[in-house]
C-alpha cells in the first residue's frame, strides 16, 4: 500500500504540469489578451484608453514575451505561493479568491451533507421495498428532481418568491453585510440564506444519488453470498449492513475525486442566476475577460483537487472492498 501511495504522489507531478501545460493553452488560444479586450470595450464605450499605461502594465506583466516564457513565469510563481495578479479586479489571485472561496466551500459542504443524509435512508427504504407504492413514489420524485435543471428550479423559487411573499431570494448574505468584515450579524445573514442554494443544487445530487444507491443495492442483494447469509439465518439487517451496503458504497468513495473540485467551484448556472458571491461567476468572467492569471490559477486548483480526490478514492476502496488489489496481484 505504502508502496502504491508513494508511486501515486511520484505520478502526481507529470500529470499536473502536462495539465497546467494544457490550462495555458487553451487559455491563450482566443486571440488577443486582457489588455486587448480592455481596449476595445473602453473604444465601444466612447471612452478614450490610455495606451501608454496599458503597454507599461504589459511590460510588467510579461505580455511582450512569448508564450513559453510567460508559461515558465506563471508555473514559477504558482510552485512558491504567488497566484498572478488579477487584472480585472485589480488585485492580487488570493486576494480575489479570499471570501468567495470559504463560502464556496460552505454552500458546497452543506450541499453535500444533506445530500447524503437525504439519498442514503431513501436509497435503502427503496432497494429493500422494491416495486412497493413507496418505491414508485420516490422513483417518480427522483425522475422529477432529475429532469429539472437547478437554474430552472431557481427561476422558478425567484419567481414565487417574488410573487407571494415579495421578497427575493438572491446572494448569500443581505447587502449591507457584502463587503463588510465577518460579524455575528453576517454570519446570521449567511445562515439564513443558505437553505436556498442548497436545496436548489442539491435537488439533482439527491435524486441521482438515490437511483444509483437503489441500483447498486438491489444488484448487490441478489448475488449468492446475500442469498446464503439469508438461509443460514443472519438477521436481515445484519445481512444487509454488513456486506451488500457496504459494497454497494463503491461510486461514494469513487465519487470523491469530482466531489472534491466541486466544493470549490460550485454550481455556476445556479449561482449567477441567484447572484451569489461563490467562485463559479467569478471563474467564468475571468474566462471571458481572459483574465488568464486568475482563470487559470483557479483551474490549475481545481486539477489539483482533482487529482488527490482520485488519489483518495482509490485508497478508501482498497480498504473498503477487499476484492480491489491496488499492487496489481492477482487473487487465486
Amino acid at each position: 500500500m505504502l508502496r502504491y501511495i508513494l508511486w501515486r504522489i511520484a505520478a502526481m507531478v507529470p500529470t499536473l504540469f502536462v495539465i497546467s501545460a494544457l490550462v495555458f493553452t487553451i487559455i491563450e488560444l482566443p486571440p488577443g489578451d486582457f489588455f486587448e479586450s480592455q481596449i476595445a470595450e473602453l473604444r465601444a464605450s466612447g471612452e478614450t484608453a490610455n495606451l501608454q499605461e496599458i503597454e507599461e502594465m504589459r511590460q510588467q506583466y510579461g505580455f511582450d514575451k512569448p508564450e513559453i516564457v510567460r508559461y515558465f513565469y506563471w508555473v514559477g510563481g504558482m510552485l512558491h505561493g504567488d497566484f498572478g495578479y488579477s487584472f480585472e479586479y485589480q488585485l492580487p489571485v488570493s486576494d480575489v479568491v479570499g471570501d468567495r472561496l470559504w463560502l464556496t466551500m460552505l454552500v458546497s459542504f452543506t450541499t453535500i451533507l444533506l445530500t447524503w443524509l437525504i439519498a442514503f435512508p431513501i436509497g435503502i427504504y427503496s432497494a429493500t421495498h422494491q416495486y412497493s407504492w413507496g418505491d414508485y413514489g420516490l422513483t417518480f420524485l427522483g425522475l422529477l428532481g432529475i429532469a429539472i435543471p437547478n437554474f430552472m428550479l431557481a427561476l422558478i423559487l425567484m419567481y414565487f418568491a417574488n410573487i407571494w411573499f415579495g421578497i427575493s431570494i438572491g446572494h448569500l448574505m443581505d447587502q449591507q453585510y457584502i463587503s463588510a468584515p465577518m460579524s455575528w450579524e453576517k454570519a446570521r445573514s449567511i445562515l439564513s440564506h443558505l437553505w436556498i442554494p442548497v436545496i436548489i443544487v442539491g435537488t439533482a445530487g439527491t435524486a441521482g444519488m438515490i437511483r444509483r444507491l437503489r441500483a447498486n443495492l438491489l444488484d448487490e442483494m441478489q448475488k449468492q453470498y446475500v442469498v446464503t447469509a439469508r438461509a443460514k439465518g443472519l438477521p436481515p439487517l445484519k445481512a444487509l449492513v454488513k456486506y451488500p451496503l457496504r459494497m454497494a458504497l463503491n461510486f461514494f468513495v469513487a465519487d470523491i475525486g469530482s466531489i472534491l473540485p466541486s466544493i470549490i467551484s460550485g454550481a455556476e448556472i445556479v449561482a449567477i442566476v441567484l447572484s451569489l458571491e461563490t467562485t463559479g461567476p467569478m471563474l467564468i468572467k475571468a474566462l471571458q475577460s481572459q483574465d488568464m492569471y486568475l482563470a487559470g490559477s483557479f483551474l490549475m486548483f481545481l486539477a489539483f483537487l482533482n487529482v488527490i480526490g482520485v488519489l483518495i478514492s482509490d485508497i478508501a476502496l482498497g480498504f473498503l472492498d477487499p476484492r480491489i488489489r491496488l499492487q496489481g496481484r492477482s487473487t487465486k
